[in-house]
């Protein structure tokens, strides 16, 4: 079992710059517009200060609605967004995207920019070229302080590997698909190796773990609910979870996670979970065109 020094919502990661970035997060993913904006409205009341979104999500004016009418103070928030692939064809397009971004959310800046894909279905012959020039826009939008930090989503090593040869700053976050069926230990351990913080989308697994009788059993053993076990799991591996809800008692639920810890037991139960159920998608084969219909029953 892994020990954590968080007890909060407002406790923080540290990345490599030295910006500190809240220890969970609240996540957009699937929210329509008017779910998005009650979602984080309800998310601030709570608690959260830590707010993911994303351009392909066509809900950041939703959610920049949200944080102003929620009324705190922006220092004490923490941002997250995301540059979609048909916006990054070249160096113009990714400092368009960001400022398109900065606009639909009503923001001066944005704390965490991330590049959503690796390989865009129409680059998959090019990526690495895509990504250096994806990469120079972000480190010029990072250095002229308009993203307080610039990092990556979905990206596996030979991404990385192959960015490393162009990159003046290195990516500070990793946020994949991590959760007790899909570890992913191996781009874990690559992640750690090179200083970026592994955040996990997804850690309720889309729904799936939150019915897992394991799960189910290890919650009711803590007098808690499945989601709040995920999550826990979550930061006990060192990881930022995004749990995502558009119901106001599951979003209060899912913060309550720093009043028990699970016992090696536990651990190694939620570990024989691994390769079970939904498992991370291969950027090189990923249909970015299929539609995925909102979802509200989280």
């Amino acid at each position: 079992m892994a020990k954590i020094n968080a007890h909060s919502l407002t406790d923080t990661y540290t990345l490599t710059n030295g910006v500190k970035i809240p220890v969970i997060g609240f996540g957009t993913w699937q929210s329509s517009p008017e779910d998005a904006y009650n979602s984080v409205k309800w998310a601030l009341e709570a608690g959260y200060r830590h707010i993911d979104t994303a351009a392909t999500y066509e809900n950041e004016e939703a959610v920049g609605r949200a944080i102003r009418d929620a009324g705190v103070p922006r220092k004490e928030l923490f941002v997250t967004t995301k540059l979609w692939n048909e916006q990054r064809n070249s160096y113009d397009d990714v400092l368009h995207a960001f400022r398109d971004s900065l606009t639909r959310l009503g923001l001066d800046y944005i704390d965490l920019y991330l590049i959503h894909w690796p390989e865009p279905a129409a680059h998959h012959q090019d990526w690495q070229h895509l990504n250096a020039e994806t990469w120079r826009a972000m480190e010029h939008i990072y250095h002229l302080g308009k993203a307080r930090a610039i990092g990556v989503s979905n990206f596996l090593a030979h991404h990385l590997d192959e960015l490393a040869k162009t990159q003046k700053t290195p990516p500070m976050v990793n946020q994949i698909f991590l959760n007790p069926h899909s570890p992913q230990p191996d781009m874990v351990a690559y992640d750690a190796a090179h200083d970026m913080l592994s955040e996990a989308y997804s850690p309720l697994g889309t729904g799936e773990l939150l019915k897992n009788e394991t799960i189910g059993a290890i919650a009711q053993k803590h007098g808690k609910s499945p989601a709040q076990v995920l999550v826990r799991w979550s930061l006990e591996q060192g990881f930022l979870p995004l749990p995502k809800s558009v119901h106001q008692n599951y979003i209060q639920a899912n913060a309550d996670v720093f009043d028990f810890e699970l016992d090696e037991d536990d651990t190694q139960k939620i570990g024989a979970l691994a390769g079970q159920g939904r498992q991370r998608q291969d950027p090189a084969t990923f249909d970015f065109h299929k539609n995925i219909p909102f979802l509200t029953v989280s």
